[in-house]
């Protein structure tokens, strides 16, 4: 199993994990939730404390990834299953994220 800490401009949002059967389950931190100030990382991903489940790796985050010859790149750089996103996904988004979210490891 994987865990992934996702912050929103900076506050902790919720936490991704991919399981050890390959599902994906995104969860808002409570705090979070409970903070009226915040709003909902993504429309895919309104703000509930329901816990989303997925067999593939929700689009929101698989969007953060880079694509083609870039992906590529990352992957032999990095020493990454081009197939793996989730790890591809905590070896890049941790820092210079296109937008307000970042994906720090756990």
């Amino acid at each position: 199993m994987r865990r992934a800490e996702i912050y929103t401009n900076g506050v902790l949002a919720g936490i991704l994990t991919e399981t050890d059967e390959s599902r994906y389950l995104f969860r808002y931190e409570d705090a979070f939730l409970a903070d009226d100030r915040q709003s909902a990382i993504s429309l895919s991903f309104p703000k509930t404390a329901k816990e989303f489940v997925s067999d593939t790796l929700f689009p929101f985050f698989s969007n953060m990834l880079a694509e083609g010859a870039n992906r590529a790149y990352q992957c032999r750089t990095l020493k990454i299953d081009e197939e793996d996103a989730f790890g591809l996904l905590l070896a890049t988004a941790h820092t210079d994220t296109i937008g307000a979210i970042t994906v720090k490891a756990i």
